[in-house]
């Protein structure tokens, strides 16, 4: 991991095409800002490990889908 110390204002960029901005320094809370193509997803990482979970349930679900297709008469 890089760790970078970072002003309010100051930005720091990935490749050349993500930048990211300190917006503010609040106490203990740090807003940033992301500037990446919209192509490139972003997400909290929390919200991304449920994502991968939701994904990882729904592809270990294979029996149910063939259920359903079998059902569909497909």
């Amino acid at each position: 991991m890089l760790a970078l110390s970072r002003k309010k204002g100051e930005a720091l960029m990935i490749n050349n095409d993500i930048e990211i901005t300190v917006l503010e320094v609040k106490g203990e809370q740090v807003k940033i800002g992301i500037s990446a193509p919209k192509e490139v997803p972003v997400y909290r990482k929390e919200v991304y490990i449920q994502i991968q979970e939701a994904n990882k349930e729904a592809s270990n679900n294979v029996a149910g889908i063939e259920q359903l297709a079998s059902l569909l008469g497909k």
